[in-house]
């Protein structure tokens, strides 16, 4: 990677000579301004997949099966996302359309990448 486009992903700088902060940055620091809606949306979705694929892995190393793996995940990854979006950015959820809206922002695709990765390491590990 250049030098000049290290800077782009770090900083970007505004028309009126202040400095924006990247997207990565502000979602590992609390109480971040999110003057793009569609910027936090992101940062929800891909933690998501993040959580799904670490689960997944666990899920399958631990020999988990049936209904109580997926219940499980669907607690931890709602309840991890949620706990994120309320109490450590402090968003008003209101702007983002409810709790609900972000609550399932990119649930169905975390849920689905989750099977994928928990059958093929339980496949692998566990299955003779």
């Amino acid at each position: 990677m250049t030098n000049s486009s290290k800077r782009k992903e770090e900083v970007h700088h505004l028309s009126n000579g202040g400095v924006k902060q990247s997207t990565w940055s502000k979602a590992f620091k609390s109480k971040s301004v999110w003057e793009d809606k569609d910027e936090f949306l992101d940062v929800i979705y891909w933690f998501r997949q993040v959580i799904a694929v670490v689960l997944g892995v666990i899920w399958g190393i631990a020999p988990l099966k049936g209904f109580l793996g997926i219940a499980i995940f669907c607690i931890i990854n709602a309840g991890v996302l949620y706990v994120y979006f309320s109490s450590f950015q402090q968003v008003d959820e209101e702007e983002y359309g409810g709790t609900w809206e972000l609550t399932k922002e990119g649930f169905m695709t975390s849920f689905a990448l989750f099977l994928v990765v928990w059958i093929i390491f339980y496949t692998a590990l566990h299955y003779d």
